[in-house]
């Protein structure tokens, strides 16, 4: 079988299970050489709609085309990272979020080359296209909004939340349909998270109201395009992590191990529901510029051992890739090898 077959069998979690390994293992690492910076290996196609919203501006304080104040320094930080407080936001009162929020018009003369030719190469050899669709419902809210403001309105002024959560959704169903429009790719990687390591950041009702049928409109659009869905959120979303595959995701990417990943896979069982958890790793040992290689590997191992027996499941670094690469180097090679022979134990 090929990577991607192997992928597709365990994302239907084929019993017995036909692979076990790196999550990512049939998706290709893409080099992106984006305006911001030099290269950036993802993945992902990157599009040029993610491109000309997010990956084309760089610097220590600089604002993008929401009015929202960022800070990316290439080779310094490990991402684009919101400097939004009460002094810089955008949306000043959520009563009144239409007078400060003006979405940016998608151009008409994008360059979809570029994209369309990684993405053909990757099929030519067999592999799974993914193409990012970032800031979220939330992760846009808090952007341009302070974070403790957002905490207070989605609680006082749920109704203007949710009319601002419509109107960005209708933002990125244009987005979508562009995408599924102009490029052949198998996965939508959409990115957003709702908690922190080991807490959310709202209540689960919060979530079930305001974002899960919201995701689930966006989803179920990319399902109708034949696009398969990988929801991005390393953090701790145990209270309602099985409810992303009834909102039609197909892979929660991100299910860190703070989570009762062996919970969720019952959950799952009992109610029929598929949904593939990417995850299990404990970043703070895999990605730590101290660990030793038997530390790391005996974490991967770990995961694997706690996890694998469950089902709906790959070991997958939560953050994607590791800050350092040479961890992430070891971290792949025993996903695949330990993995592989846990398979074979099964037969």
């Amino acid at each position: 079988m090929t990577k991607k077959e192997l992928f597709m069998s365990a994302l239907r979690n084929d019993q017995p299970p036909k692979f076990m390994g790196h999550a990512f293992d049939a998706f290709p690492q893409e080099v992106v050489f984006g305006p911001a910076g030099p290269e950036v290996l993802f993945h992902a196609v990157i599009d040029p709609i993610t491109n000309w919203d997010i990956l084309q501006f760089s610097g220590e304080k600089y604002k993008d085309l929401w009015g929202v104040t960022h800070r990316y320094i290439v080779g310094e930080d490990p991402g684009i990272i919101p400097l939004t407080d009460a002094s810089n936001q955008v949306i000043q009162d959520m009563e009144h979020w239409r007078d400060y929020v003006k979405f940016p018009e998608i151009p008409k003369d994008l360059d979809w080359g570029p994209a369309q030719a990684q993405c053909k190469a990757a099929h030519d050899r067999g592999e799974l296209v993914m193409v990012p669709m970032f800031r979220g419902l939330f992760e846009r809210l808090h952007s341009l909004r302070a974070f403790e403001f957002v905490m207070e309105d989605l609680m006082l002024y749920p109704d203007e939340c949710e009319e601002f959560f419509d109107a960005y959704l209708d933002w990125k169903l244009e987005c979508l349909k562009l995408l599924c429009d102009n490029l052949d790719f198998d996965v939508l990687h959409s990115h957003d998270d709702l908690g922190a390591k080991e807490k959310l950041f709202f209540s689960p009702q919060i979530f079930r109201d305001m974002l899960k049928p919201r995701y689930k409109k966006l989803y179920a659009y990319a399902k109708s395009r034949g696009k398969l869905t990988q929801h991005h959120c390393d953090c701790y979303i145990e209270p309602f992590a099985w409810e992303l595959a009834e909102a039609d995701v197909d892979m929660w990417e991100g299910a860190l191990p703070t989570n009762d990943i062996i919970k969720i896979q019952k959950q799952l069982n009992e109610k029929g529901l598929n949904l593939l958890l990417m995850g299990g790793l404990e970043s703070a040992i895999i990605d730590n510029p101290e660990a030793t290689e038997e530390e790391i590997r005996a974490e991967v191992r770990r995961a694997i051992d706690a996890y694998a027996p469950g089902g709906h499941f790959l070991p997958c670094i939560g953050s994607i890739n590791c800050l350092y690469e040479k961890n992430e180097i070891i971290v792949v090679d025993e996903m695949n090898k330990y993995g592989a022979e846990w398979v074979a134990k099964q037969k």
